[in-house]
C-alpha cells in the first residue's frame, strides 16, 4: 500500500545532448562520456545557427519586421563566410554605416560649434539623428552580434556608441554635445575602408580620396574652433576675428585653409588668446599637413611602383642590348614583349605574385583557371584528380609574339602546351605556307612527347607550330610530370596505356633499322654515271688486255704444236 500523500518519483529530466546510451541489462559497465545522439547533433547545429548566446536579443520579431520593410530575407546575414569574406553586399551594407558615422563626426561637431539649431532647423536634424540611429542599431543587432561572437569579442563599445543621450534634450537645451558618443564607432568606418580596398581594381584611388577626406576633416575640425574662438573673444571686435559677415562656416573654412596651409596674408592677431591660438594652428598645420603630403606621396608612390618596376626592367634588358650590339630587329621584338605581357598581365612573371601566397590559394587559382581543360585532355582522362592539381602547379606562362615558333619539325619534345589565349597553327609545306589547322584558347598539343622515350626516335616534333597573332601559353615539362607520377603509379600505368593507343592511332613509329637504312641512304645518295671519256679509256684498256691475253694464249697454242 501506498504511504498517505505519496507521490511518484519524477525522473530528472535530461537534455539531449546529456543523455547516455543504456547497457544492456546485466552489464556494469558504465559509460565514461556522453554520446552524441542525432538528436543532440541537430540541437547544437540549431544552437549554432543562431545569432549566439540567446541572452542577447531576440531576433525572431525583429528578422520579420525587417524582411517585411526591406523586401529580403535576413537569412542570409547568418552567414559567417559573408561577414568575413569581402562580400559586396556586406560591403554595400557597410557604406551605409560609414556614411551615418561620416554624419555624426562632421554635423556633429558643426552644429556643437555655428549656431545651426532652431525651431525650424531641429525637427530636420532630429531625422537625421534618427535615421543615423537606425542604420546603427540595426548593425549592431543584426551583424554585430554574429560577428562578434566569430571573432570572440565583445560588444560593449558599440552599446555604449548607441547610448541614447539625446533624450537629455527633453531637461536640457536641444544640442549635438549628447551625441558625441556616436564617434566612438570609429572602427566601423575603418573595416568598411578595408574591405573596399580588398575588392577595387585599383585601391589606390580609394586611398587618394580618404587622405584628401582627412585633409578635408581637419580643415573642418580647424574651421569649428575658429569660430568658437571667435564667439569667445566676441565677434568684429578685432582683425582677426570672424567678423560675422557672410556664410559664417564658409569664411572660417577658408581662414583655416589660409592659415594651417600656411599661405600668409592672414590678418596678425591682437590680444594673448589670439597669438595662442595662432601659434598653435601654425605648429599643428606644419605637423599635420606634412604627415598627410608623406602619406599621399606614399599612396601615389604604391600605385605606380609596379610601373616603374616594369619601366627598370625594360630599360635595362635594352641597356644590355645596346652595349653588346645586338640587331634593332631582335630589340623591336623585345620591347614588343615587354609592352604586350605588361598589358596583358600587368606583371612580366606571373610566378612572383603567385609563389607568395599559400599552397591553397594557389591550389584554388589553378583549378578555377586549367582543371576543366586538363579534364578535357583525352591522354589525361581517367587519372586521379589530385595529380592533375599537382600538374596544374607546375604549368609555366610564356607569351608567344605573332610569327614565333612554338615547336619546329625535327626538335626533341620535352614540353606539353595548353592555350591560354590566342591562336597557333600548324604549318607545313614550302616556307611553311601551308596551314593545315588552326588551334584556339583550351586546345593542347604537344602531350604524347611527354610519354615517348629518346630510345625509339618518337619524341621527336611531326609538325612546325607557330604563333598567330599573340599567344599566351601554358607550358608543362617532361621532368615535372615525371616527378609527379612517382606518387601516382596507378596513373602512371593509366598514361602508358593511352600513350601507347594514342601513338597507334596517329601512326607507327619507323622501326631503328629501317631509319638508319634511310639515313644511309640519304647521306650517299644513287652512284653518279660515268662520263664517256672515262669509259672510252676503261674499253680501251680492257681491249688491250684482251689483245695481251689472247697473244699469250697463242704462243702458248703454237708452242704444244711444235712439240
Amino acid at each position: 500500500m501506498r504511504r498517505k500523500g505519496w507521490r511518484p518519483r519524477r525522473k530528472p529530466r535530461r537534455s539531449d545532448w546529456q543523455r547516455r546510451p543504456r547497457g544492456k541489462k546485466g552489464s556494469s559497465q558504465k559509460s565514461a562520456a556522453p554520446a552524441l545522439t542525432s538528436s543532440s547533433i541537430q540541437w547544437r547545429k540549431k544552437w549554432m545557427s543562431s545569432w549566439g548566446p540567446p541572452l542577447i536579443l531576440s531576433q525572431v520579431g525583429i528578422t520579420a519586421k525587417l524582411n517585411e520593410f526591406l523586401g529580403f530575407t535576413f537569412k542570409y546575414l547568418t552567414d559567417i563566410s559573408v561577414i568575413l569574406s569581402p562580400d559586396r553586399r556586406y560591403i554595400s551594407w557597410l557604406s551605409f554605416v560609414a556614411l551615418a558615422y561620416n554624419y555624426n563626426v562632421w554635423f556633429c561637431s558643426a552644429r556643437l560649434a555655428f549656431p545651426y539649431h532652431g525651431e525650424t532647423a531641429n525637427r530636420y536634424w532630429i531625422f537625421l539623428d534618427i535615421l543615423s540611429d537606425i542604420v546603427n542599431v540595426i548593425d549592431i543587432v543584426v551583424w554585430q552580434p554574429r560577428l562578434q561572437f566569430v571573432k570572440a569579442g565583445d560588444i560593449i563599445t558599440d552599446i555604449i556608441s548607441i547610448l541614447p543621450f539625446d533624450l537629455l534634450c527633453l531637461y536640457f537645451e536641444f544640442s549635438s554635445l549628447y551625441r558625441l558618443n556616436r564617434f566612438i564607432r570609429i572602427d566601423s568606418f575603418f573595416e568598411f575602408s578595408d574591405r573596399l580596398e580588398s575588392v577595387m581594381a585599383k585601391a589606390y584611388i580609394w586611398r587618394v580620396a580618404r587622405t584628401t577626406g582627412y585633409l578635408l576633416y581637419m580643415l573642418h575640425l580647424n574651421a569649428c574652433a575658429y569660430y568658437v574662438a571667435s564667439v569667445h573673444q566676441g565677434l568684429a571686435t578685432t582683425t582677426w576675428v570672424y567678423d560675422g559677415n557672410g556664410t559664417a562656416y564658409l569664411r572660417c573654412y577658408y581662414f583655416a585653409v589660409r592659415s594651417l596651409i600656411n599661405i600668409g596674408g592672414l590678418p596678425e592677431p591682437v590680444t594673448t588668446f589670439e597669438i595662442s591660438f595662432q601659434m598653435a594652428n601654425f605648429f599643428i598645420g606644419v605637423f599635420v599637413f606634412s604627415s598627410l603630403i608623406g602619406q599621399m606621396r606614399d599612396v601615389i608612390g604604391a600605385a605606380t611602383a609596379a610601373q616603374t618596376y616594369f619601366r627598370a626592367s625594360m630599360d635595362g634588358c635594352v641597356a644590355y642590348m645596346n652595349t653588346y650590339t645586338i640587331p634593332k630587329l631582335v630589340q623591336n621584338r623585345v620591347r614588343t614583349w615587354y609592352n604586350y605581357t605588361w598589358a596583358a598581365q600587368g606583371m612580366l612573371d606571373e610566378s612572383e605574385l603567385l609563389d607568395k601566397m599559400p599552397l591553397v590559394m594557389r591550389i584554388a587559382i589553378a583549378v578555377d583557371v586549367n582543371l576543366a581543360t586538363f579534364q578535357k585532355i583525352a591522354l589525361f582522362q581517367g587519372c586521379d584528380q589530385q595529380m592533375l592539381v599537382d600538374m596544374l602547379l607546375r604549368l609555366k606562362s610564356i607569351i608567344y609574339l605573332p610569327g614565333d615558333f612554338v615547336v619546329k619539325k625535327g626538335d626533341i619534345g620535352k614540353e606539353m602546351y595548353i592555350i591560354k589565349s590566342g591562336a597557333v597553327q600548324v604549318v607545313g609545306g614550302p616556307n611553311n605556307s601551308i596551314v593545315f589547322v588552326t588551334l584556339k584558347a583550351g586546345s593542347v598539343f604537344g602531350e604524347i612527347s611527354l610519354l615517348q622515350s629518346a630510345k625509339d626516335g618518337g619524341n621527336r616534333r611531326t609538325a612546325n607550330v607557330k604563333a598567330h597573332g599573340f599567344a599566351n601559353l601554358f607550358v608543362l615539362e617532361k621532368k615535372d610530370l615525371f616527378d609527379i607520377l612517382v606518387h601516382y603509379p596507378e596513373s602512371e600505368k593509366v598514361l602508358a596505356r593511352k600513350g601507347r593507343k594514342l601513338i597507334k592511332a596517329k601512326g607507327a613509329v619507323p622501326a631503328k633499322g629501317n631509319e638508319e637504312k634511310q639515313k644511309g641512304l640519304a647521306l650517299f645518295g644513287p652512284k653518279p654515271p660515268t662520263p664517256k671519256l672515262l669509259r672510252a679509256f676503261a674499253n680501251l684498256k680492257k681491249l688491250k688486255v684482251n689483245v695481251m691475253w689472247g697473244s699469250v694464249f697463242c704462243c702458248r697454242l703454237f708452242k704444244s704444236i711444235d712439240g
